[in-house]
């Protein structure tokens, strides 16, 4: 006899239940909904993919993100400004602002952008940028320096990047 331990109840999603939930970030795909499929929808999907290799989201963007940054190369795109540490990462340059925490990750077009803002703790070594939209929505992001003279640098790239794209 099988028991299983825990609840029997599904989890809710969302802001009240996740603090890093974003909302516009469609949450995992769960294994119960691969498991439910008819045999026959699996077996078809396995032979079809078996020419094509999956890439996971991750990595598919990282080699995308690689490869516009190598045709950028060749031409002069203006400032660059890109932060990172263990878990999280920023990049603000012409197509707009991208952040990533761990799994998740988001993407602003300078259209969307309603604001910038950018703080620096008295004390400790977390550098948080918060992206504000116009319908105001905020997403914050900390990244961890490995020295707090990063800080004014990070700050002078950052401004040097938003002078540059950002319209007000």
């Amino acid at each position: 006899m099988e028991q299983r331990i825990g609840s029997s109840s599904q989890p809710v999603e969302g802001a009240g239940f996740d603090p890093a939930f974003i909302p516009g970030i469609t949450a995992p795909v769960s294994a119960k909904r691969q498991d439910t499929e008819p045999e026959d929808a699996v077996e078809t999907e396995e032979t079809d993919s078996a020419e094509d290799v999956d890439v996971p989201a991750a990595q598919a963007e990282e080699a995308t993100e690689g490869a516009e940054g190598e045709e950028g190369e060749d031409e002069p795109d203006g400032p660059v400004f890109e932060a990172a540490d263990r878990r999280a990462r920023i990049v603000a340059d012409r197509k707009g602002v991208r952040l990533r925490l761990d799994e998740e990750s988001c993407e602003f077009r300078w259209d969307e952008i309603g604001a910038v803002e950018t703080e620096a703790p008295r004390f400790g070594k977390r550098f948080t940028i918060t992206v504000h939209t116009p319908d105001r929505r905020w997403y914050p992001i900390e990244i961890e320096a490995t020295a707090r003279a990063h800080f004014k640098e990070w700050e002078e790239q950052l401004d040097a990047v938003l002078d540059a794209y950002f319209e007000e």
